[in-house]
Formats: structure tokens, C-alpha cells, sequence
């Protein structure tokens, strides 16, 4: 079984709900959630003039390869009806794959590991909530060490909700 790390991104309509039904797809067509992080609020990255992000990790186990993984993402994200207009614009569902087991995939259409870990906090808090101790396979240093070092000044926080 492969491993896949898994950022879930959400702001606009009911961002709560659309992360629940990420999930609920992710288990169903990729596999099974071994780890999963609290929900964290965090103010939009690159773009900024947008409503605030929910953001959560999970940890998938998979029988799928990371390409495999990509498509089924990208098809969840439009099952859940992502449209893609603008770069780090706003959204209803955004599916990134940050590493998968310790491979270095470096394509067009993928790069694992994700290429902005280490300059996002809203990436790298939930990570280190799940798993402080994986090792960046290109960067070599551990997730914990990445958000020490993270120059990212953007506030995430863990937010507590009554639907979870």
C-alpha cells in the first residue's frame, strides 16, 4: 500500500460541508483516511483580496499510484464542483497531493513533493499536527523543522466547529 498525503482547501459556499464531502469521496474512490488533522482557518496565500481558507491534511493509504491519485482528485474536484479560473483563487474544493510515500515525482502535470510546502503554513500546521516527523524527501529536513523555518506570516488557527 502507498501512502498520500492529501491538503483539503475550501472558501467559498460551505466550506465545512465541502471538506466533509472531499473526505467522504477521498475514502471512497482513493482510500482509506489513516490520519487526519483539525480543521484550520488561515487567510488567503498569492492571492489575498478573498474570504478566509479552511484547510486539513489527511493521511491516505492507497493501492493507487500518485498519478492514479492526481485523476481521481482533480475528478473528485469537479464532482464537487471546482471550477478553475484563476491561480490560488477562491474555491469550493481544492485537492492537492503534498508527498506520496517518499518519492520524488517531478512532471508537467505533478510534482510530489508538493512545491510549496515549506512556504505555506496553512500547509505545513496541519502536516505537523499528523506527522511532525516525516522527512521532506528533496529538502531532507523534517515537517516540524520546515514550519520552524517557514518565512509564511499568514495567521493559521485551529478552529473549532459545531458540525465536527
Amino acid at each position: 500500500m502507498n501512502r498520500v498525503y492529501i491538503l483539503l482547501g475550501a472558501n467559498i459556499g460551505d466550506p465545512w460541508q465541502q471538506l466533509a464531502a472531499a473526505r467522504l469521496e477521498i475514502e471512497e474512490r482513493i482510500g482509506s483516511i489513516e490520519l487526519q488533522s483539525s480543521i484550520y482557518e488561515s487567510e488567503a496565500w498569492g492571492v489575498t483580496d478573498q474570504p478566509v481558507f479552511l484547510n486539513q491534511v489527511l493521511a491516505v493509504s492507497t493501492a493507487y499510484s500518485a498519478m492514479e491519485c492526481l485523476d481521481i482528485a482533480l475528478d473528485i474536484e469537479r464532482d464537487l464542483g471546482r471550477v478553475r479560473l484563476k491561480k490560488w483563487g477562491s474555491r469550493v474544493i481544492d485537492i492537492d497531493l503534498l508527498y506520496f510515500n517518499e518519492e520524488i515525482i517531478n512532471t508537467e502535470r505533478l510534482k510530489i513533493p508538493h512545491p510549496y510546502i515549506q512556504e505555506r503554513n496553512f500547509t505545513l500546521v496541519p502536516l505537523v499536527e499528523i506527522s511532525p516527523q516525516y522527512l521532506h524527501p528533496v529538502l531532507k529536513k523534517i515537517n516540524k523543522t520546515l514550519l520552524l523555518e517557514s518565512k509564511d506570516t499568514l495567521t493559521v488557527k485551529k478552529h473549532i466547529h459545531e458540525h465536527l
